[in-house]
């Protein structure tokens, strides 16, 4: 465990911390070129790798139940690379053809780029948020919200913010669940303390509580990537020390260089 809390208290002197072991709640890079390596190699600690969540696709006849007409809308909204392969494995299994005049609203700039798996991305018209917010997509497509009908990929569970702004503002928008997220087993990586562990997901820290109701953070520091991530583990009392995407931090990973950096002084 770290050997002490990072950061400093109003009126305290700010205390050595000392970090050993990071835990990443998502599967290990399938690449050593992973800059969560190099970041290892850096600060000499050991970074590990579990997924607390996994995806699984809903069926084309799930979706046809929710009787939403995918070639009735002109623009999609993603919010992850999973919305991306599930929208797309849906029209592939549906035998629906995707109009070349689909707009595509992402949270990301990685998002977006992942959609080149997908379309001719040069010929289509794609647009992300610049800071990776959930904010940053909304004011996007607040620009557009007169001229288009939105199809809202998402999960089977779960509050959204953007659909929330759709009824809002009144957009034409249908949310479609394509894909559930189920929690993995962590059992064999919670029985051993860590100095850091990483959520990507309010689901990942859901998975957490589901194993450990009582969890107590302690030294134990935390980080979240994306607001809702963050929202979710300051609703469930969980003291956040790392936060992604940030100014000086676009990246989960150039936040933890951030963090270890200001942990050796």
């Amino acid at each position: 465990m770290a050997k002490a809390v990072a950061g400093k208290k109003k009126g305290t002197d700010k205390k050595e911390v000392k970090i050993d072991s990071i835990l990443i709640t998502q599967p290990r890079p399938e690449t050593e070129k992973s800059p969560y390596f190099d970041l290892a190699k850096k600060f000499n600690v050991k970074v590990d790798f579990h997924p607390f969540i996994r995806v699984e696709g809903l069926s084309g006849k799930e979706f046809r139940k929710q009787k939403v007409d995918i070639n009735e809308y002109t623009a999609l909204v993603l919010t992850s690379r999973s919305a991306v392969d599930h929208f797309f494995r849906i029209c592939e299994e549906l035998k629906v053809k995707v109009s070349q005049d689909m707009k595509y609203f992402c949270i990301t700039e990685a998002v977006a780029l992942y959609l080149q798996k997908f379309i001719l991305y040069r010929k289509r018209k794609v647009f992300f948020s610049a800071d990776g917010s959930t904010a940053g997509l909304l004011e996007i497509i607040g620009k557009h919200k007169n001229n288009e009908k939105f199809i809202l990929p998402s999960a089977d569970s779960g509050k959204n913010d953007i659909a929330q702004y759709m009824i809002k503002h009144s957009v034409q928008y249908a949310e479609a669940a394509l894909y559930r997220t189920v929690s993995n087993d962590i059992s064999s990586v919670m029985t051993n303390p860590y100095d850091v562990i990483v959520f990507f997901s309010p689901y990942s820290i859901q998975t957490l509580l589901e194993f450990d109701p009582k969890f107590k953070q302690n030294g134990t520091f935390i980080g979240a990537f994306g607001p809702t991530t963050s929202k979710a583990a300051e609703d469930n009392g969980l003291r956040l020390d790392i936060k992604a995407p940030a100014p000086n931090a676009p990246s989960m990973v150039s936040a933890l260089d951030v963090f270890l950096s200001a942990a050796k002084k």
